[in-house]
Order: structure tokens, then C-alpha cells, then sequence
């Protein structure tokens, strides 16, 4: 695995975070930079980073330890890192969540459970016997004034209330994650390709294991050449870990390659996005800060900074850069 490279994101980090930073990258197993630490990500579930082409701003998923509730934020690049932290205009009143915009920014998907319809219910999903909050995919589209209202895909990838992680490419073919009639036990990954006035009937990518594993989360190279997802082909070190695939010449996919331990620990590590750089990578983790005993005896005060601390053991955003294994497979830029 290639080197993992530093960039300062936010504004200065605390220092328990700095300290956990360096032992992560310093160690064998963790490295990586934690993004935006108390502006993006902070003591509550941050995960799905979206950057708007220009790089000016970032939209992301906030929500609590249960994912009850979650809505999309943006934050706005400053000469000093991130801050100008928002509710998105389209989000606030439904569980909305997985953002991403389109490689020429025009557009930004999301998912969600509201009503397909206004004055509609919610939309619901079973699966093993219990009842959830359902997600379809929708978008709103950039004009003059920002965003515009929100659109739900109209077409047979939203036939079914459990689809999740949009992922567009530049020629438009949509990527997600379902649980479909083809699906087997759990998620797998679908392509809906863009037939240019909507999308066709959703096609399931063959990928490693196959129906024996739970493919989610895809993340699209906009030209297609790889494609970023969360999973377990058996060699995974945590609930689900972070994988990529190349395209072979024949057009399929080849065999998953795990990120390692660079990237990848024993929480969970889910939602991965392609950041602007060439090989940038954005991760979701669970990772917490490493706990030694005993502790300085703290007060009420010292407790509650510590559970207010972004790695707290809730959802952060990481940033990555796996250039080299990009450039390993032929691939520059």
C-alpha cells in the first residue's frame, strides 16, 4: 500500500486528536488524516463526503449514534480549512442521507424516506422480519439561486424501498447498492445506466464473492476505470472494510483487492468517496483514539470533552491517498 500523505484540512487539531493522528500514521496498521476534526467531523456519526467540483464545498451526512435521524450538511472551504457549517436547503425534515454530486456538479443525489408523493407517508422497509426507515434515491439540481427542489428518480431502481449510495458517472450511468429479488441475503451493487432522457433497468455487477458476500457503498471513478466499495470477501478486518476493483479488459471486474490495514481496522470502515486529487480518498470509520489505563482522574468537565471528542468511537470522516496503487494499475490521473 502506498504511503498515506498529510494535508491539513481544518483548523488547528486538538491536541489528544493531533497525538492519536501521528500514532495512527506512525504505527503499522492505521494511517490516514481525520478530516476537518470539530467542523465536519466531531462526536456525532459524520460519513459520505460529496465535493462540488470546484472543491469549495462539502457535503456530508451528520446523524446520532442510532442513525434515527440523519440529515446533509455542507461546510465551506475557508483559507484556513473548513467552517460555514449548514443544513442543505433540501434536507431537515426527513431522514436524508449518502450525498453526491455529479463530476460536473450539476447535479446531487441523495437518498431518502419521504414520500414519493406530498402528503404521502414515509417510506418503510422489512427485511428479516423487522420494519425500518426505506430509502430512495432523489436530486436536486444547481441553478442560478443554488439548489432546486428535490426530484425522485422516476424509474425501476426506485421500485424496491431499500436503495442507498448514489454514485454517478461522468457518462451519467448511475451506481448504487440495493437490497433487490436478486440480491440474496443482502446488499449488492447495481449500475443503472443512462439511456439520456432516464435510466435503464439496473444491471447487478459480479464482484468477488458474489450473493455469498454484502457489496455496498460504491463510489465510481468518473471514467469508470475502478469502482471503491464496502464489504467482507472473507479477508476483511472489521465488520465491513473498505475494497477496490479495476475493470478488466473484457469490461467485467477484477478480483477485489482489500486496502489493508493503511486504511482499513477492526471497526467498521463503510461509505467511501473519490475526492478531487488524483487518488484521493474519502473513508467513514469507526476508529476511536487508542485508550491506555489508568487515566488521569477526570472531572465532570474532563468527562464530557472526552465523550465530545470526535474519536469518541462514532463515525468520522478520513482522508486517504492511494495514488500509487492507482498508478500500479496503470492508471495516472
Amino acid at each position: 500500500m502506498t504511503a498515506i500523505s498529510f494535508r491539513p484540512t481544518g483548523p488547528r487539531l486538538p491536541r489528544a486528536i493531533l497525538a492519536c493522528c501521528l500514532l495512527l500514521a506512525a504505527g503499522k496498521g492505521f494511517a490516514g488524516e481525520l478530516f476537518a476534526p470539530g467542523v465536519v467531523s466531531g462526536p456525532f456519526n459524520e460519513t459520505s463526503a460529496a465535493f462540488t467540483p470546484e472543491g469549495d464545498t462539502v457535503y456530508f451526512t451528520r446523524g446520532d449514534f442510532a442513525s434515527s435521524q440523519t440529515t446533509i450538511l455542507s461546510a465551506r472551504r475557508l483559507r484556513d480549512g473548513y467552517g460555514e457549517v449548514r443544513v442543505a436547503p433540501f434536507s431537515g425534515m426527513w431522514k436524508d442521507s449518502e450525498p453526491h454530486v455529479s463530476p460536473d456538479g450539476k447535479r446531487l443525489f441523495f437518498v431518502s424516506n419521504r414520500p414519493a408523493t406530498d402528503g404521502g407517508a414515509s417510506l418503510t422497509a422489512t427485511m428479516n422480519g423487522q420494519t425500518f426507515p426505506g430509502a430512495n434515491i432523489w436530486y436536486v439540481d444547481r441553478n442560478d439561486a443554488g439548489w432546486g427542489e428535490p426530484v425522485r428518480i422516476d424509474a425501476e431502481l426506485n421500485r424496491v424501498p431499500m436503495v442507498f449510495n448514489p454514485s454517478v458517472a461522468a457518462n451519467g450511468n448511475l451506481y448504487f447498492s440495493a437490497h433487490r429479488e436478486d440480491a440474496g441475503r443482502a446488499y449488492q451493487i447495481y449500475m443503472a445506466p443512462w439511456t439520456g432522457d432516464g435510466y435503464g433497468a439496473p444491471q447487478r455487477l459480479e464482484i468477488g464473492v458474489g450473493l455469498e458476500g454484502n457489496h455496498m457503498d460504491p463510489a465510481i471513478d468518473p471514467r469508470e476505470r475502478f469502482l471503491l466499495f464496502a464489504g467482507n470477501e472473507g479477508d476483511s478486518l472489521g465488520s465491513a472494510d473498505i475494497y477496490i476493483v479495476f475493470r478488466d479488459d473484457d469490461g467485467g471486474w477484477g478480483a477485489p483487492i482489500h486496502l489493508g490495514p493503511e486504511i482499513n481496522t477492526r471497526y467498521l470502515e463503510n461509505a467511501p468517496a473519490i475526492g478531487r486529487d488524483f487518488g484521493e480518498i474519502f473513508v467513514t470509520s469507526m476508529r476511536p483514539a487508542p485508550a491506555t489505563y489508568p487515566t488521569p482522574r477526570r472531572d465532570l468537565a474532563g468527562l464530557q470533552r472526552s465523550l465530545e471528542d470526535p474519536l469518541n468511537g462514532s463515525r468520522n470522516l478520513w482522508r486517504f491517498d492511494i495514488s500509487g496503487l492507482l498508478r500500479e494499475h496503470g492508471i495516472g490521473s
